[in-house]
């Protein structure tokens, strides 16, 4: 069930109540280890560390529509929680791996609830729910590859604006930027992905990566 527009849905117990990029001290195989044999402190840190960028790519995936219909923090811990139902399946997964499991879960709830409101016929009616200050800092983090490095945080604004120039790009280049920029592949996975080498790959996320200039115009630029 999705909270008020405005208001962050209800988190499971083991998810952190307030977001602190600088609480990770162990390794991510050791968080792992420990989240699989039911540690509900590593199950929280475990989802803490991978929170900016899974609500990133939610976000960038879910679009306007279902941004309006769901809160984008809901997805993100029905993700999270299937996830965390099977943990033993991804303990042998280094970090890049346990992330792209987890985007791949948030992948398929994405479809899964754009299915839903596409079978249910409902208009779009509301706006997208308020970005709490959680997620605006987790954001902030999670679309850091996106803007200016000289950038410490972004504004709600600015998120908005990213957002609506993702939006308006083509698939294929919104992939490549989000599957290089928020899930964080190597060129080397990116290019078996897209079936070219990575000489093609690289230059499809810079074509990507100029358009989305475009459409943030002059007042920011997408970080080359």
């Amino acid at each position: 069930m999705r909270g008020e527009p405005g208001k962050v849905a209800e988190r499971p117990p083991s998810a952190p109540s307030r977001y602190d990029p600088f609480c990770m001290r162990e390794d991510h195989p050791g968080l792992v280890r420990r989240a699989t044999s039911g540690d509900a402190l590593a199950i929280g840190d475990l989802m803490q560390l991978h929170l900016p960028g899974l609500l990133a790519f939610v976000r960038a995936n879910a679009g306007h529509r279902l941004r309006a219909r769901e809160g984008t923090y809901d997805l993100v811990q029905s993700a999270c929680r299937e996830v965390l139902e099977d943990l033993s399946a991804c303990s042998s997964l280094d970090e890049n791996g346990f992330r792209r499991w987890l985007y791949l879960a948030a992948e398929r709830k994405i479809l899964d609830r754009a299915r839903y409101h596409a079978r249910q016929k409902r208009g779009a009616g509301r706006e997208a729910c308020t970005l709490s200050e959680i997620e605006v800092q987790a954001l902030s983090q999670g679309y850091g590859d996106l803007v200016s490095p000289s950038r410490v945080a972004i504004a709600h604004e600015e998120i908005e604006r990213l957002e609506a120039a993702l939006a308006r790009l083509s698939e294929p280049d919104r992939r490549v930027i989000v599957l290089s920029r928020i899930v964080g592949l190597p060129h080397a996975e990116l290019a078996r992905g897209m079936g070219t080498s990575e000489v093609n790959s690289r230059g499809a996320l810079r074509r990507a990566l100029a358009r989305l200039s475009i459409e943030l115009g002059a007042g920011g630029s997408a970080r080359g």
